[in-house]
């Protein structure tokens, strides 16, 4: 790990012409303030940059909506920090604790993997999962029909993958995999690993696409088939990328979701950034938007969310955009570079944090 070397307050050079629409700015983003506030000199939005969360941002909200990878774990570990901050939010400042999560695992399955990772599953007051929407969806929409399966490869001994195609199908009311396109009602993105034909069937693995991203071969092949036959698509994952625990980059069934609309497809996506997602978190919580923060390292599909729905946000640097802040865990990026990510994107968060912890 580097040694910090940035203690004093930054200045975020937002420079842009036209002002990012509404739903890219945080709610109430000039009146809120810190003594680590950075304000743009050009448009006068701001937001607070520190290493970790701080008391400060701790006593703005009564509750906090919490993302999973990237800010809680990275499918296999907790986080550095991550169990001791959740732990302090529950128990001793008496916060309301609920994840929102781009996985296709239903609700129930995501909350049995917290107790795995370190984390007591009751400090949360539920999770949302974009697994849990689009099956309730699949439930009303595809009764009885059969549904050609992307998901995630059966084959890997202890794998682990939340939900797998078996379990997930099952939620679905025993909805029915494919084994041809011809016999499919829909496309169903729930994993990017392998295309899941049915218990006793071979499956058909999406080439490397998992590590490399590359769709040509099985999964242009297929896409251009289901498109022939105009297969209407549910994507239960609209992550594009995920970090990796050793740092390498993953790639997710949201891409090929992206894929199949820019050929032309019917998608139906379910999960972050759509408001939806945030508004169903603050039901559960049952509290205003102006009192609850999302907590998220995806400026795309977490702050963006966040935003249109008018709750306030947490920006953690050291998840999925890393790279792009050339930075490592719990190192806040050099300042130009948090500023120029900030502007290409014109999606402005409340806060920045390196990493969810103390």
């Amino acid at each position: 790990m580097g040694k910090q070397t940035q203690n004093s307050p930054q200045t975020a050079r937002l420079v842009t012409k036209t002002p990012p629409p509404i739903s890219c700015l945080p709610p109430a983003a000039i009146s809120r303030s810190s003594s680590t506030s950075v304000t743009s000199e050009s448009t006068g939005y701001s937001y607070s940059v520190d290493k970790a969360v701080t008391q400060d941002i701790i006593d703005k909200y009564d509750a906090f909506i919490l993302d999973q990878f990237g800010v809680l774990h990275n499918g296999a570990t907790a986080i550095e920090g991550a169990i001791e901050l959740v732990d302090h939010l529950a128990k001793k400042e008496n916060k309301k604790l609920i994840v929102l999560s781009n996985t296709s695992a239903p609700a129930h399955k995501a909350k049995n993997k917290l107790p795995k990772l370190g984390f007591d599953p009751n400090d949360f007051c539920g999770i949302v999962t974009s697994g849990e929407e689009a099956a309730h969806y699949i439930r009303e929409t595809y009764n009885g029909k059969k549904a050609l399966v992307f998901s995630w490869d059966t084959s890997i001994p202890n794998s682990p993958r939340t939900a797998t195609p078996q379990a997930f199908l099952e939620y679905c009311d025993n909805l029915q995999a494919a084994e041809s396109v011809e016999e499919a009602d829909f496309l169903l993105l729930q994993g990017s690993e392998a295309w899941y034909r049915g218990e006793n069937k071979d499956q058909v693995l999406l080439d490397n696409f998992v590590n490399d991203g590359n769709t040509d071969g099985v999964i242009k092949s297929v896409l251009e088939e289901c498109l022939k036959r105009g297969l209407p698509c549910v994507s239960a994952n609209p992550d594009v990328i995920v970090q990796n625990k050793d740092g390498s980059l993953g790639y997710m069934p949201g891409k090929i979701g992206l894929l199949y609309k820019e050929m032309g497809g019917d998608v139906r996506v379910f999960g972050k950034p759509e408001k939806e997602h945030f508004l169903a978190c603050l039901r559960t919580l049952g509290l205003p938007a102006d009192r609850v923060c999302h907590v998220g390292d995806s400026l795309h599909h977490d702050i963006l969310g966040a935003n249109s729905a008018s709750v306030a946000n947490i920006f953690v640097t050291s998840g999925i955009h890393r790279n792009d802040l050339k930075t490592e865990f719990g190192v806040l990026p050099p300042k130009e570079d948090l500023d120029d990510l900030v502007e290409k994107e014109g999606i402005v968060p409340t806060h920045v944090v390196s990493a969810f912890r103390l």
